[in-house]
């Protein structure tokens, strides 16, 4: 499904962001600017007027094949909080499941005018496919893909450890649980190395976190303690119970035993590691109820984060988009 390099597709001309479909290849600039942007929205969820009109005359649709309650609300809040009109499509009752192609679901939402596809979908590139194929002044948000990317979860991760951590240099990070399936984890590793981490560890058994990771620049480890041992984060990743049915692992509470972040391994990281974890949380599989409650986890932080970030990459993604089309108007 991937084509054209989705890093030259997702920068305008000027070097803007006019899509946001992966951090594979964005500079630690446009990641600075995200994270800057985002933290002047939040404190507006302390007013009592939630708005700014950056977004305002826009029609924002949320186009998600696979469900994700959560992701698709934060997206909904966030483009709300912009002025956006929201469309929530679902895909389940729509024409697609009754065969008519993702081209052709397409052409009717831009013939409605809309200006933003926020995209979740099962298959790696599909965000990137509509990016390629749509009209040009729309903006495609990736919501997250297959195993390739979740750009945004990523970076509401990083604006979560910036506010707890201060920077990102000398900090070291431990990802733990299922690395091989894990667009959030992909994601991630693009993120930290681009904002200066340097020891990152990839944590889990060999059936989940395979070799070729090293490549990436991460540091692997198929023993918890040596994963924990002097970490500033932990990112616990969900373990999805498919994975079991596959002899990738042979039991939820093996998994646990070996791999799962209770108050004991916990203490392996520094004594101010912060706790974090995509959502939802599989109490007893990957973290304890201890960790999950207790003062370290940093997990409801991380859902207001998401808000800002979502509002900060669809209004820097929607201004490339007009200043696109402002050079293409003065070329004409």
């Amino acid at each position: 499904m991937m084509r054209s390099d989705p890093r030259a597709l997702q920068l305008n001309e000027q070097g803007q962001l006019k899509h946001f479909l992966t951090l594979d290849g964005l500079s630690k600039e446009i990641l600075t600017e995200i994270l800057d942007r985002a933290e002047s929205f939040l404190s507006m969820g302390e007013q009592s007027v939630k708005k700014v009109p950056l977004l305002r005359g826009k029609t924002v649709v949320n186009l998600f094949f696979e469900n994700s309650t959560r992701t698709r609300t934060t997206f909904e809040l966030a483009a709300k909080r912009l002025s956006a009109d929201v469309i929530n499509l679902n895909i389940a009752t729509s024409a697609t499941s009754k065969g008519e192609s993702l081209l052709d679901t397409l052409q009717n939402l831009e013939a409605m005018q809309s200006d933003m596809f926020v995209v979740r979908h099962q298959d790696s590139g599909a965000p990137h496919f509509i990016a390629e194929h749509c009209s040009p002044n729309v903006a495609i948000i990736n919501a997250g893909d297959g195993r390739h990317a979740h750009p945004t979860q990523a970076m509401l991760d990083m604006l979560t450890i910036r506010r707890h951590k201060g920077q990102f240099e000398g900090l070291k990070v431990a990802i733990v649980g299922d690395i091989l399936h894990s667009r959030v984890a992909r994601s991630e590793l693009h993120a930290l190395k681009t904002l200066g981490v340097e020891d990152i560890r990839l944590v889990g058994p060999k059936t989940l976190v395979p070799e070729f990771f090293r490549d990436m620049g991460a540091n692997i480890c198929h023993d918890l303690k040596a994963g924990l041992e002097d970490v500033d984060v932990v990112v616990m990743l969900r373990l999805q119970k498919e994975r079991m049915a596959g002899a990738l692992l042979p039991s939820e509470s093996e998994f646990y035993r070996l791999y799962g972040l209770t108050e004991e391994s916990l203490s392996w990281a520094k004594p101010d590691a912060i706790v974090m974890h995509p959502g939802p949380i599989n109490r007893g599989v990957e973290i304890s109820s201890e960790v999950a409650d207790g003062d370290r986890a940093v997990i409801l932080d991380q859902v207001t984060n998401g808000i800002a970030v979502r509002m900060a990459v669809m209004s820097m993604a929607m201004s490339g988009q007009v200043q696109e089309q402002q050079a293409v108007g003065d070329e004409g």
